[in-house]
């Protein structure tokens, strides 16, 4: 986030009628056609459940198409309402009165109310479901149907960010009593209706006439989504006009298409990391001292250098990036192969041999960094065996599931969303296993930053919980990456774009338009 300031979001009884004209593109001049999009981050597996969204596909066809959520992030980082229109809280930011938008209808003809809301957000709360909001939805310790269209909701504690969660992706809206259907057919509330989808292969969308948002977004008659997984075909894919904007350039290939006629390389900084994960309750990650040997013996320079061309900035083990408002000025820990011998003996060891998971689907390239982490940890008497996995079914069977493997986030706008979603004890997509045994001082931050409303108090906290990371934590981010993603020349877009997530927040087919 950047200039937006928290005690005015929580202030603001206004606050998403002042905002929600901002970020929003003029109308284009030339408004119909079809957007064909190349996009890498598609499986077999997907479907319109959004609690197992966790890839790039189906948050572009969910959140970015076919549904809503309650808020939206605009493109400088500012919230807007999106099913909502306006939110209150009380002093403690403890009770949040939320206002919906009226008139709205499901792709089915359902009118939107309160009920589909509260049906929608209780889907997170199964643990069996394993969504990766399961903690923000659990923070709330009661939902209010006020009147059709107002929800009170009462959280656990107070929570200056709580609007900001509402934008998650998972936290699609369907229609309460239909869910199922919803879930199989894909009946949302957003510009696109499903006319065809095929999991792991394509989305074909239609605009919805009449919509609410007609005037303000979605400029494009029809999408077409095509599941491109290998990053030379999304490249060849654009060059010869198969599809108009393709997504995750590798930086090997951003020189060539900057200078390629017809086509235009945007290359966004934002919070999108690359790195490895530790299994900090799991043996022998469990050791502090191992983990602070690793943290010395991978060579963050040579992976900005080499996997990113540059294209990034080097990482301190903390997934808050340039992006978030309280980024805390860290020094990474220095590639220094003595010292982490040094801390490979105060685990009792001399030398070690850790099985590494990785794959391209973990992020383009994955494999050499692992490589290069290899080579430089050989140094420190720790060898490092890279096991090569299949891209497809990765983020479902070795993502969490093997003690160490390659991950990769695009980062959260707040800091309570990152931490909530991927460091809070207990969370399904806690992969660190970072929890109360590993730091209960972390932990107590957590919750004391979330209802701190003093910005400089907050800025402290969340130094520290960084500085832990740093130290302590089971996770290696060696380098932030660039959002790296092409178009052809005939595709326009606004002058700021999204890098919340890649592809202007994943929500191009809506904010883009042809030239």
């Amino acid at each position: 986030m950047t200039a937006f300031h928290r005690r005015r979001l929580i202030q603001s009884a206004l606050a998403a009628a002042v905002l929600g004209g901002s970020g929003l593109a003029a109308a284009p001049a030339r408004a119909g056609g079809t957007l064909r999009a190349g996009l890498g981050g598609a499986h077999r597996s997907d479907s319109w459940d959004a609690r197992q969204h966790a890839d790039f596909f189906m948050i572009a066809a969910g959140q970015g198409a076919v549904f809503d959520t309650l808020t939206e992030v605009a493109a400088d980082g500012s919230l807007r309402g999106e099913l909502a229109t306006g939110w209150q809280a009380s002093a403690d930011a403890r009770i949040w009165t939320v206002t919906l938008r009226e008139g709205v209808r499901f792709h089915n003809g359902k009118p939107f109310v309160a009920e589909d809301v509260i049906a929608s957000l209780r889907l997170h709360l199964d643990p069996k479901a394993g969504s990766g909001a399961r903690p923000l939805v659990a923070s709330i310790a009661q939902m209010e149907r006020l009147s059709d269209h107002r929800i009170r909701f009462t959280l656990a504690a107070g929570n200056a960010d709580f609007p900001y969660l509402l934008a998650d992706y998972h936290l699609l809206i369907y229609p309460a009593g239909q869910i199922e259907k919803a879930m199989a057919r894909g009946i949302g509330t957003g510009l696109y209706r499903v006319e065809h989808f095929e999991p792991g292969v394509r989305f074909l969308g239609k605009r919805v006439a009449g919509h609410y948002k007609d005037g303000q977004a979605g400029w494009f008659d029809t999408l077409e989504f095509h599941a491109m997984n290998d990053g030379a075909a999304r490249v060849a894919a654009l060059r010869s006009g198969q599809v108009d904007a393709i997504n995750r350039v590798a930086p090997q290939r951003a020189a060539r298409l900057r200078g390629a006629p017809g086509l235009r390389l945007q290359d966004v900084p934002g919070n999108a990391y690359y790195g490895f994960a530790m299994q900090s309750a799991t043996a022998p990650f469990d050791a502090l001292h191992l983990r602070q040997a690793l943290k010395h013996a991978i060579d963050r320079q040579a992976i900005l250098d080499r996997v990113l061309l540059g294209h990034g900035r080097i990482g301190a083990d903390s997934p808050l990036g340039p992006a978030n408002h309280y980024t805390a000025d860290l020094t990474p820990p220095p590639y220094d192969p003595d010292r982490a011998r040094h801390h490979l003996r105060k685990a009792g060891l001399s030398s070690l041999t850790l099985p590494l998971s990785v794959s391209e689907a973990a992020f383009e390239g994955a494999p050499e960094a692992a490589a290069l982490f290899r080579d430089a940890a050989r140094a420190a008497g720790i060898e490092i065996a890279v096991t090569a996995e299949p891209a497809e079914g990765y983020w479902s069977q070795v993502w969490r599931q093997r003690p160490f493997c390659a991950c990769a986030w695009s980062g959260r706008v707040t800091e309570d969303w990152m931490f909530s979603t991927a460091l809070q004890h207990g969370a399904p997509w806690n992969e660190t296993q970072w929890g109360m045994e590993q730091s209960p001082r972390f932990q107590a931050l957590l919750g004391e930053a979330r209802s701190e409303l003093d910005g400089t108090r907050r800025r402290a906290l969340y130094g520290e919980m960084q500085q832990i990371l740093r130290d302590e934590g089971g996770l290696l981010v060696p380098v932030f990456a660039n959002h790296l993603q092409a178009v052809n020349e005939r595709i326009a877009t606004p002058a700021a774009l999204g890098n919340l997530w890649a592809m202007d927040n994943a929500r191009f087919a809506e904010r883009w338009w042809l030239a």
